[in-house]
């Protein structure tokens, strides 16, 4: 059963729901804003098993909560409980965001979002855009979705041939059927890996490869790839600097690490709760040192 603090009932509350939660960066980007903005928010954090979820909706609503964040393994269900559905959560089949609107839960997932949005702040819109997308799990799938949604002109997707390829092929039938966005999804090979990355003007790791403490591993055989004139997004951030990473810094690529696309969700996520414009720098440099501190 989830209560609140005596000390928190004068405030609107926001939070993550999800099991584990005590890591996360959530509370201190939403806090850190709510403070920047003078607002009576607070981001509290709640911790929520899959099969707790439904409980936690019937706490949260009699709460009366502005909203809250849900992460793993809490996203599908979340979703499911919802009283709406954004469109982009419907096609995800899964939230990251819900908001109260008036004792309604409404489901939202801000993670293709925060992506999009946080490389059309560097400069690049996804629009009629050629990409290839490594990977085909939930971040991906959040990705893809918006990216479709936004108007990219082909998504190319490499997945390993695994068990998951079934549902992989499933979403991508869906998007293609709501959005008639050009999907390929294709089995990853380094050959296969080099014909998408020669003709798309964005690259995206969205798999755990390269992560810590794996941090010497690549999808990217042949650094060559990387031209001056490709985007380059890996959304691990830990290590901040993947080897992929540096590879296409070293080329001359614009590259982007997950902390962006993390920081970015959050953001879109902070605006349907408030309604507030996020302060973007001031929430960045807190994580970025927060995150540099736990790698110390």
């Amino acid at each position: 059963m989830i209560k609140l603090d005596k000390e928190l009932y004068n405030k609107k509350v926001t939070g993550l729901i999800g099991y584990p939660v005590e890591h996360s960066k959530s509370p201190l980007m939403h806090n850190t804003a709510f403070e920047e903005l003078g607002l009576n928010y607070t981001y509290e954090l709640f911790e929520v098993k899959e099969d707790e979820v439904a409980e936690a909706f019937k706490d949260l609503k009699e709460l009366g909560v502005a909203g809250f964040n849900c992460t793993m393994p809490d996203k599908i269900k979340a979703f499911e409980l919802a009283d709406e559905v954004s469109p982009e959560a419907r096609l995800i089949g899964a939230a990251n965001t819900i908001v109260n609107r008036d004792g309604k839960f409404v489901a939202y997932n801000t993670d293709g979002v925060g992506f999009v949005n946080a490389l059309r702040d560097n400069g690049f819109d996804v629009k009629d855009k050629v990409i290839t997308i490594l990977g085909s799990g939930g971040a991906a799938s959040a990705i893809i979705v918006q990216c479709a949604l936004d108007g990219t002109k082909e998504i190319n997707v490499l997945s390993i041939k695994d068990k998951f390829w079934d549902k992989a092929q499933g979403l991508v039938n869906n998007i293609i059927e709501e959005t008639h966005t050009n999907i390929n999804l294709i089995e990853m090979t380094d050959e296969a890996i080099e014909e998408c990355i020669l003709k798309s003007s964005l690259l995206c790791n969205a798999t755990p490869v390269g992560m810590a403490p794996n941090e010497d591993a690549c999808l990217i055989k042949d650094s060559g790839l990387l031209r001056t004139d490709l985007v380059v997004v890996d959304i691990i951030y830990n290590p901040l600097e993947t080897k992929l990473y540096k590879m296409a810094k070293v080329n001359g690529c614009k590259v982007l690490n997950g902390i962006e696309m993390l920081i970015y969700q959050g953001a879109a996520s902070f605006e349907l709760w408030t309604g507030e414009k996020f302060p973007i720098d001031k929430v960045r440099e807190k994580v970025y040192k927060s995150i540099k501190e736990s790698f110390q």
